[in-house]
């Protein structure tokens, strides 16, 4: 089962693309585990998934978060701007999905 955690400012706006991305993978027959996090949660949160993607409103936040999941082998980066305001689940589903693949 694939483990993918979506962060942003507080969990919310996230929440319509964990759904889209969900959706996709069912269709696919995929095993995945997908949940959206504010960033406050993020050290309690982030060991329990493969992949941190961050929603654009705390991009900012990257280096900081990136520099503590590494210490656990766990990549965290960006969700593309247009792929997150367009709400494509598909095309998130696969980054984070190629993530997960690069890591291991």
């Amino acid at each position: 089962m694939y483990k993918i955690m979506l962060c942003c400012s507080a969990g919310m706006s996230t929440s319509m693309l964990v759904r889209k991305m969900a959706d996709v993978a069912q269709e696919r027959g995929l095993a995945v585990e997908i949940k959206a996090f504010g960033v406050a949660e993020f050290d309690e949160q982030f060991p329990l998934y493969q992949v941190v993607l961050l929603g654009p409103q705390v991009k900012y936040m990257l280096k900081a978060l990136a520099e503590k999941a590494a210490t656990r082998g766990i990549p965290v980066e960006p969700i593309d701007m247009m792929d997150y305001g367009m709400q494509r689940g598909d095309k998130v589903l696969d980054y984070a999905l190629s993530l997960i693949e690069a890591a291991n």
